[in-house]
C-alpha cells in the first residue's frame, strides 16, 4: 500500500500514547470471533490498508482472504478496493503535488494531535479539505462564501416573467414503488385490472432506488403525490388572481411493470382524493417519452442516423436514475412551448414533499409565489466576483423545514453541526460545508446596501431540485442537462454540463425569500424509513460520480482546481481527488459505526448493498475515461433534441409532427371524471 496512506491509517487505527484514539478504532475489538461478521471484515480491510506495520496486519489479511461464509462477496469487494486504492494513489500523488503535500501535512498533524477534534481535523486535510478550519469559525466562512458568490448586475431582464400562471410550466416528479409487504393488494381501492398489474410488478426485481418513493397503498395523508398537488393548488388559491395552472408530472418507477400503470394509479388517487381547483395535471411516463422520441422528435429530424436515434432514446425519458427525469422536466418546456403553448417562457420544478407557505411568504417577504417569480433577476446579465460574464437564465429558491418555520421563514434547513464527527465523518463530513453553504447562499434576504437584489445579488451553486426553474430561451441557447447516470444531487450536476461553453456562463440567480416549506418528515416517515439505507449508499455513489465527472471535464480543458473554486464547499466536496480511497474507507467506517452502535441489521444491510452498488459504480460511473466518452455521447443526443425543437418550430402549427406532439400530451392529461 502507499506509504502516505499506511502512515495515516496506522496512526489512526493503532495510536500511540500521544495520539488520541478515534472511537471504535481499536483493531482487536473488531477482529474477534464474537464481532459481527460484516464489522470484522470491514476492520480487516482497514488494518490491511494500514500496512504491515500494524500489529494486527497478518491476522487481518488472513481474515480478508478467508472471511466468514456470509461475507465472501463483501470481502471480495474490499480486496478489490485494496488494489484500486494502490493504483489510484500512485497516479494521484505523481500528478498532483498539492494533494501529496496535503497528505504529508495530515500525517504530521495527526502525529501531533492532542485531542480527538484535532485528530479529525488532521484526517480532513487528506480526505475532506472542505471541512478544514471551519469548526469554530463558521461565521467567517459564511461571510467569505457569500462574498465569493456576490455578483454585479449589468442589466436586469428586459422581459421578466409577468404572468406566472400562463408563462411558467410547473413540473414535478412522482417516485413510485410497489406496496409495502404488509399491504393487502387485494384490498386496495382500485379496479381489479390495476390491482393485478401492481401485484405482478411487485414480483419483479427492483431496478432503481430512490430516496423516499411513494409506496402504492399508503394512506392518502402520507401520499406525497396528493400532498404536493394539494399544496400547490392551495398556494394558487392564495394569489391575488387565482388561475388555472399546468403542472406536468413525470412518474419514475422502481419496478418496470409499474410504468405501464402509473397514470391509472395517479388518476385513481386523484379521483379518490377529490378535485384540484386550479391545476391541469399532465402525467408522463416512460411510455409517453418513448412515443415523443419515435413519433415526434425523430420524424422532425428527418431520417437521422441510428446513432442519433439511440442517443435520443437513451437520454429522453423518466425512468432510471434521477438525472434522467430531471433533465426531461427541464427540457420538456421547450417542446411544450413550440408544440402547445407559445406563451410558456419558463419551467419551475417543485418537489411534492414541499409546499409554498403563502401566508408566511406574504408576512415575511411581502410577496406571494407568483410575485417572487416575476423578479427581473430571472433573465438578467451579471458579472461574477471572478470577472466572469453570467446569464442568469435560472432561478433558485430555498427551503425551511416544517418543524422550524415557527422560528421564521429564513431558518436554515441544515443546522451547523456542533458535535464531534462520528466515525465515518472523520473522512467525509458533508453536513459541515452544507450548513455553511446553506447560510451563505440560501438565507440572503437582499435587504441591505451590499446586496439589494438589483445592483448586486447572489449567484447560486448550491441548489435544491425542488425549488428552481429555467427560462426556455436559456434552455435552447445553452442546452444544459444532467447525465443519465447521476443518481443523487442531479440539480447540482445540471450546472456542470455548461462549464467551458463560449460566451456568458449560464447561472442561477438567488431568489431571496422564495422559500418552500419542507414537510417530508411530517408525513412521509414510512417511505423515508423504507429507503434509508439506499439513501446512505446513494451518497457513497455520488462521490464516485461527481469525482469522475469533474475529472472528465478536465480532459476538455476545465481544470479541476477551477471547478472546485466554483463548486466548493458543498457541491465540490463530493468531487474528491482520491474518490475510490475515500469511498472504500467510508463504507468500512460506517459499517463499524452502525455495528458498534447496536444497529447490526442496518450494518449488514448497508455493507451488503454498498458492496454491490459501489462495485457497479467503480466499474462504470466512477471511471473518468468512460464518463468522458458517455458525456460526449449524451451531449450529442441533447443537441439532437434541441435541433428537433428548432425543426418543429420551423414546421409550424398544424404540421404532422407538431400535431402528433399535441396528441401525445393530450393523452397524458389526467381525467378523474
Amino acid at each position: 500500500m502507499d506509504a502516505r496512506l499506511t502512515t495515516l491509517l496506522s496512526r489512526a487505527l493503532a495510536p500511540d500514547a500521544s495520539t488520541p484514539s478515534l472511537p471504535l478504532f481499536h483493531a482487536g475489538r473488531w477482529l474477534t470471533d464474537d464481532a459481527q461478521p460484516e464489522a470484522r471484515v470491514a476492520a480487516a480491510f482497514l488494518i490491511t490498508a494500514a500496512g504491515d506495520g500494524h500489529p494486527d496486519h497478518a491476522r487481518a489479511r488472513r481474515l480478508l482472504d478467508d472471511p466468514p461464509p456470509e461475507t465472501v462477496e463483501l470481502a471480495s469487494f474490499y480486496r478489490e478496493c485494496v488494489e484500486r486504492i494502490d493504483a489510484e494513489l500512485e497516479v494521484v500523488f505523481e500528478r498532483n503535488s498539492e494533494v501529496a503535500a496535503a497528505w504529508d501535512a495530515a500525517a504530521e498533524d495527526l502525529a501531533m494531535a492532542g485531542t480527538a477534534e484535532k485528530a479529525a481535523e488532521a484526517l480532513w486535510r487528506a480526505f475532506f479539505p472542505q471541512a478544514v478550519g471551519v469548526r469554530h469559525h463558521e461565521n467567517t466562512h459564511v461571510s467569505a462564501l457569500r462574498h465569493h458568490r456576490t455578483i454585479e448586475i449589468e442589466s436586469l431582464a428586459a422581459d421578466p416573467i409577468s404572468d406566472p400562471a400562463t408563462e411558467v410550466l410547473f413540473t414535478s416528479n412522482v417516485l413510485l414503488t410497489v406496496p409495502a409487504e404488509s399491504t393487502d393488494i387485494e384490498s386496495l381501492p382500485y379496479p381489479a385490472e390495476l390491482r393485478d398489474a401492481i401485484r405482478a410488478a411487485a414480483a419483479e426485481p427492483q431496478r432503481y432506488w430512490f430516496d423516499h418513493p411513494i409506496q402504492i397503498g399508503v394512506e392518502p395523508a402520507a401520499n406525497e403525490l396528493l400532498y404536493g398537488l394539494r399544496g400547490l393548488d392551495a398556494a394558487i388559491e392564495e394569489e391575488a388572481e387565482p388561475a388555472r395552472v399546468t403542472c406536468l408530472l413525470s412518474v419514475s418507477v422502481t419496478h418496470e411493470g409499474l410504468a405501464h400503470v402509473a397514470r391509472r394509479y395517479v388518476e385513481a388517487e386523484l379521483a379518490r382524493d377529490g378535485g384540484l381547483r386550479h391545476l391541469e395535471v399532465i402525467v408522463v411516463t416512460e411510455d409517453e417519452t418513448r412515443r415523443l422520441v419515435d413519433e415526434v422528435l425523430l420524424p422532425a429530424l428527418g431520417d437521422p442516423a441510428e446513432e442519433v436515434s439511440a442517443g435520443l432514446r437513451r437520454v429522453i425519458g423518466v425512468d432510471g436514475r434521477y438525472g434522467r427525469h430531471y433533465s426531461f422536466l427541464k427540457a420538456v418546456a421547450a417542446l411544450w412551448q413550440v408544440a402547445l403553448e407559445p406563451h410558456v417562457r419558463a419551467t419551475f420544478k417543485i418537489d411534492l414533499d414541499q409546499v409554498f407557505p403563502q401566508d408566511v411568504l406574504k408576512a415575511e417577504t411581502g410577496k406571494t409565489l407568483f410575485e417572487h417569480l416575476r423578479t427581473p433577476l430571472w433573465g438578467a446579465t451579471a458579472r461574477s466576483s471572478d470577472g466572469e460574464d453570467l446569464e442568469l437564465g435560472m432561478l433558485a429558491g430555498a427551503l425551511v423545514n416544517e418543524r422550524d418555520i415557527g422560528r421564521g421563514l429564513f431558518t436554515p434547513d441544515v443546522p451547523i453541526p456542533e458535535r464531534l464527527p462520528a466515525l465515518d465523518e472523520h473522512v467525509f463530513f458533508s453536513a459541515l460545508p452544507q450548513s455553511i453553504s446553506t447560510r451563505a447562499e440560501m438565507m440572503e434576504r437582499y435587504d441591505g446596501a451590499a446586496l439589494d437584489g438589483r445592483m448586486r445579488a447572489l449567484e447560486r451553486i448550491h441548489v435544491t431540485g425542488g425549488t428552481n426553474g429555467i427560462r426556455v430561451d436559456a434552455l435552447r441557447a445553452h442546452r444544459p442537462f444532467t447525465p443519465t447516470w447521476v443518481g443523487r444531487a442531479e440539480d447540482q450536476a445540471y450546472l456542470l454540463s455548461v462549464l467551458g461553453q463560449p460566451g456568458p456562463r449560464l447561472a442561477y440567480a438567488h431568489a431571496a425569500g422564495l422559500i418552500m416549506r419542507h414537510d417530508k418528515e411530517a408525513f412521509a416517515g414510512q417511505s423515508m424509513e423504507a429507503a434509508r439505507i439506499g439513501k446512505l449508499i446513494g451518497d457513497d455513489v455520488r462521490i464516485l460520480v461527481f469525482s469522475a465527472y469533474v475529472a472528465a471535464l478536465a480532459h476538455t480543458g476545465i481544470e479541476e482546481s477551477e471547478t472546485h473554486r466554483l463548486l466548493d464547499p458543498f457541491t465540490g466536496c463530493f468531487a474528491s481527488f482520491t474518490p475510490q480511497t475515500l469511498v472504500a474507507l467510508r463504507v468500512a467506517l460506517r459499517t463499524l459505526r452502525l455495528s458498534g452502535s447496536g444497529k447490526e441489521e442496518d450494518a449488514r444491510d448497508y455493507a451488503t448493498q454498498a458492496a454491490e452498488r459501489v462495485s457497479d459504480a467503480l466499474a462504470k460511473d466512477g471511471d473518468p475515461q468512460m464518463v468522458r466518452l458517455a458525456l460526449a455521447e449524451e451531449r450529442q443526443a441533447w443537441n439532437a433534441y434541441y435541433d428537433a425543437i428548432d425543426a418543429l418550430e420551423d414546421a409550424g402549427p398544424g404540421s404532422e409532427t407538431v400535431t402528433k406532439a399535441c396528441e401525445v400530451f393530450d393523452e397524458c392529461r389526467v381525467r378523474t371524471d
